[in-house]
């Protein structure tokens, strides 16, 4: 993190204070978007949010939180794809100034999540979000810290458009609504192809810019850590999106096939009756 030294102080330079003030702001913001904004709004969109139990109101906020923050970075994120030409052009160190500010709004959402993991564990306690968020922090160090790899930091927070979807399936699960109903199908399907668009499909792009780097002067001023951070990261992740996508490929499959069985049977019981 740049900072200049004042009578023997530390202090971080302007820019970074912002950077720092994003962070608190983002932290406090989805903290009152879980506690506040989510009871009160989805108490008037979905009647039925009364009638679940303490557990599932909990999960049911943080889900709502989640899809907020998902369509809010997912949006920056296109915006400085295509717009912001210093740092498709220099991958590695282009100017940060954008994606950290949308990793800044990240980085509050992540600690107030993981805050709201330990404190309502009961209810929405999982080993693997605390990993994720974990890593994902020290990934976003550098960028924060050093600003550095803000193309590919950039890139992966895209995968941040498939989530709607994914915490839509578990509303219509926790509301009752059939697998077969024509607004699950059509979430479910939705989900499988926004999935595969921004965790699959942008895999080519994805690592021909890494590799296109790998080795250059740019490449190796970016220190051990980074390149850990980086690639090993990158790497893992996925493969547990190509597992997940044949997850949700075999799942969307199963229920469109059962939905066309049942439209079939239906007029052969109907000839029956009459």
């Amino acid at each position: 993190m740049q900072e200049r030294r004042v009578w023997g102080w530390v202090a971080m330079d302007p820019f970074s204070q912002l950077i720092l003030i994003i962070s608190v702001t983002s932290f406090l913001t989805f903290q009152w978007l879980f506690h506040r904004v989510s009871p009160w709004m989805s108490m008037r969109i979905s009647p039925d949010f009364l009638g679940l139990t303490d557990k599932q109101k909990v999960e049911w906020n943080s889900r709502t939180v989640s899809t907020f923050h998902a369509l809010l970075v997912g949006i920056f994120c296109l915006c400085i794809l295509f717009f912001d030409d210093a740092v498709n052009e220099d991958p590695v160190w282009g100017d940060p100034t954008l994606v950290k500010t949308n990793v800044a709004i990240t980085t509050g959402y992540l600690i107030s999540d993981l805050l709201l993991i330990f404190y309502y564990w009961k209810a929405i306690g999982d080993k693997f979000f605390v990993v994720h968020h974990l890593a994902a922090l020290y990934a976003y160090y550098y960028v924060l810290g050093e600003g550095m790899l803000p193309y590919f930091a950039n890139f992966r927070l895209l995968a941040e458009f498939s989530t709607p979807c994914v915490n839509q399936r578990w509303f219509f699960e926790v509301l009752g609504y059939p697998k077969s109903s024509r607004p699950n199908m059509a979430n479910g399907v939705a989900m499988a192809v926004v999935f595969f668009v921004v965790r699959i499909a942008v895999m080519p792009v994805y690592y021909s810019r890494m590799y296109a780097v790998y080795g250059t002067e740019a490449f190796y001023l970016v220190p051990w850590g980074g390149r850990m951070a980086w690639i090993c990261s990158s790497i893992c992740l996925d493969i547990m999106n190509i597992m997940w996508m044949h997850k949700i490929a075999r799942g969307c499959y199963k229920v469109l096939r059962s939905a066309r069985q049942s439209k079939a049977a239906a007029p052969q019981e109907n000839g029956k009756t009459d």
